[in-house]
């Protein structure tokens, strides 16, 4: 039987014609008849293309309000990227937090949504995966010879480390990634690479004291680098492909792979591999600055906010920019997460609520009301920058005026005013609406003393230099 047979008994022409195959000519050689055979490779038919949820058919739980202008025409685009995503056939609810923001174009999760579905999206997680803080405490630390320790054996900015960085991840960990075909190749190469870095964006070293003790901790703030963006890049071409067979209508940000696939089973396990390579990065982090320092650590815990979990209902709850709330999150899991504001804001330490309203999540952090461009563009109006941006002066006056008190530092030498405090929605409004909506409780804060973060990266990238020698 040839695949020509198969579409004149109406089938239409797909990838599981090889299995159909397959199993109709096996049928024909145990000396089946034709028609048995056709109906043997029809049991490999797909069924009928998966259509859009209706509108209003998904419940989107908002844990968020607004109070300035600039505050209702974000929820108002939270809320509508929101109702497209939930059209998604697979997906069965939906939430916003109080650090809400968009994210990509209409019907992409925004920063600060919860969407659990009965597959994996890799768009819901993003590229960012398994974006994470992580807190040691330092007993008798002082807090400026900690940021200088962290300052000399972290690194920032796009790529990996230099080759004498001398920190790699634990064989386990790289036999996970070798053992696994979403990870081996090419994931592989960067996990080595990009380990002990933390890349750019928002992502930070902060030193400060709990408020409970007094006693110096640091925290960290990162991802999983290039390996993760490279699992992300896979999975979305994997998700494309089951997209186009299972529900074209689906918005490709929206794609899924299903969990009971070989596919989806591998990703899940390559998920997990990338959530160990992610806590191995921060905890090395750390246990290199109190090495340094000749400290020891008394107590550390760590969270992620840009992952996928799994709950007892066989629900997969997809988090971009979330932090779990509920009990066994994972099996390092504790009963404490943290949720950063910003540089000049303390870190709360929180116990999660596991409500309905929210999922089973509470915020990650302060989120944006306007995205960075927006938000230089309105500095560069502040301060009457000219077309060329602000000015050396006007970046001082910035840094003057958002960073006073604190040890505000820049991996790369120059300031990215974009991630300075004025850029996040206000700390105190976000952590009201936390206890309004009964997200979480706050049970410590880190009270900030300084922080480093990637700076401007662009701003005299080799790159750039070169262009401008010439």
């Amino acid at each position: 039987m040839s695949g020509q047979d198969l579409i004149d008994a109406g089938m239409p022409q797909g990838k599981w014609f090889r299995d159909a195959l397959d199993a109709a000519n096996r049928h024909l050689g145990e000396g089946g008849t034709l028609i048995d055979a056709v109906e043997a490779a029809r049991r490999f038919q797909p069924g009928p293309a998966m259509a859009l949820r209706a509108e209003a058919d998904v419940p989107i739980f908002r844990n968020i309000e607004a109070e300035t202008e600039f505050e209702r025409s974000n929820v108002a685009k939270v809320t509508d990227t929101m109702r497209v995503l939930a059209r998604t056939p697979v997906v069965k609810a939906a939430a916003v937090m109080p650090d809400a923001c968009p994210a990509g174009p209409l019907g992409t999760i925004p920063v600060g949504g919860v969407v659990a579905s009965r597959a994996i999206h890799p768009g819901m997680h993003s590229a960012d995966i398994c974006c994470s803080v992580a807190i040691s405490v330092l007993p008798g630390a002082n807090p400026r010879a900690l940021l200088d320790a962290i300052h000399a054996v972290t690194h920032f900015g796009p790529g990996g480390r230099p080759s004498e960085g001398g920190a790699a991840p634990s064989p386990e960990t790289l036999a996970l990634f070798e053992a696994n075909p979403f990870l081996r190749e090419g994931a592989l190469g960067l996990a080595q690479d990009h380990f002990a870095t933390q890349g750019d964006g928002n992502h930070f070293s902060f030193v400060g004291r709990l408020r409970s003790t007094g006693e110096t901790a640091l925290v960290t703030h990162h991802g999983s680098r290039g390996p993760g963006a490279r699992l992300y890049e896979r999975g979305m071409r994997v998700a494309e492909r089951f997209r186009r067979e299972l529900s074209p209508e689906t918005l490709p940000q929206n794609a899924w792979i299903p969990a009971d696939t070989p596919e989806g089973e591998d990703y899940w396990a390559a998920l997990q591999a990338m959530r160990r390579w992610t806590r191995e990065n921060h905890l090395t982090l750390h246990d290199r600055a109190a090495e340094r320092l000749g400290l020891r650590i008394s107590d550390r815990f760590w969270n992620e906010h840009n992952f996928v979990f799994r709950r007892s209902d066989g629900l997969f709850y997809h988090a971009k920019g979330a932090t779990p709330a509920f009990a066994g999150f994972a099996e390092d899991a504790g009963d404490l997460t943290l949720i950063p504001l910003n540089m000049g804001e303390p870190i709360l330490v929180v116990r999660g609520r596991d409500t309905a309203h929210g999922l089973g999540f509470s915020p990650h952090g302060a989120g944006r009301n306007h995205s960075r461009t927006a938000h230089m563009r309105r500095l560069a109006e502040e301060y009457g920058a000219d077309a060329r941006g602000l000015s050396p002066n006007n970046i001082a006056a910035i840094m003057a005026r958002e960073t006073a008190g604190l040890d505000a530092r820049f991996f790369s030498g120059v300031p990215d005013v974009s991630e300075l405090p004025s850029a996040y929605k206000d700390a105190a409004g976000v952590r009201a609406q936390i206890e309004r909506f009964g997200l979480a409780e706050v049970v410590d804060e880190v009270i900030p003393y300084g922080s480093i973060m990637a700076g401007d990266c662009q701003r005299d990238a080799p790159w750039r230099r070169k262009r401008a020698r010439r």
